[in-house]
């Protein structure tokens, strides 16, 4: 019965999907905006860094949009534009864009104004569909992303599809319980090398554990390696790769 009412609202079940996004081909012109927004250069990417290869490789405009450029105030001289270096690297890796929402690591800040250009990139930008961190998160950082772009999306009159992911499930991310998995058994590799190009940031104490949540939400989902999202209830309908 359920099955039934899925294909009569044209929804797709949990953790299945209405269509695969194919290459781009003479036949399939459709270019997709996505926007994937972290806290901090490297949040994306580890959460998500296997399902935005899949999108740029099937020829979509992937923009990675930091909150902050992951240097608090106070940083030595010598820090200065090593982590922006590190996600340029994992962008060009990924395909992806790198985008910066202008505020400082350790000290975000949600008010009137900082809702109101938070929803100016986001209507500079025009996205499709937009993924986001989980609000349960214990990085006041990744909270404060995810705030701005939950309110940018009622202002905008919900205009876009809303997808939420986790990152380094436990430590990070809490209560997270999947709606939507992407396979990304073919694009590990990339995703991995896309992580460990933020040098800085301990990829070896990091990389390992989040892969250990997407062997885990593989075997939920019957992949070598999945990643997990959670679709917003009045989220407008996008078919996940």
């Amino acid at each position: 019965m359920l099955g039934g009412a899925s294909a009569i609202l044209g929804l797709a079940p949990v953790g299945t999907f209405a269509a695969q996004l194919a290459p781009r081909s003479e036949s399939n012109k459709v270019k997709f905006k996505i926007i994937v927004a972290g806290g901090h250069p490297g949040d994306p990417e580890y959460g998500c860094g296997g399902t935005i290869a899949r999108f740029t490789g099937a020829g979509h405009d992937v923009g990675l949009l930091y909150l902050n450029e992951g240097e608090p105030n106070g940083s030595p001289a010598s820090a200065k534009g090593v982590r922006v270096a590190e996600a340029k690297r994992a962008c060009e890796l990924l395909k992806a864009r790198p985008l910066y929402a202008g505020q400082v690591d350790g000290a975000a800040i949600i008010d009137a104004s900082h809702y109101a250009k938070f929803k100016e990139i986001l209507e500079r930008e025009q996205p499709n569909v937009v993924f986001t961190h989980w609000p349960i998160d214990n990085h006041a950082d990744h909270r404060a992303i995810s705030m701005l772009v939950y309110e940018s999306w009622i202002r905008v009159g919900k205009k876009f599809a809303l997808y939420f992911y986790e990152v380094s499930n436990g430590e990070d991310t809490l209560q997270f319980a999947p709606t939507h998995y992407v396979n990304i058994s073919e694009t590990t590799e990339q995703k991995r090398s896309a992580c460990l190009a933020h040098a800085s940031q301990a990829p070896d104490k990091f990389y390992p554990l989040q892969q250990s949540v997407t062997r885990f939400r593989g075997v939920e989902s019957g992949h070598k390696e999945a990643e997990a999202f959670i679709r917003h209830l009045q989220s407008p309908p996008f078919d996940l790769p």
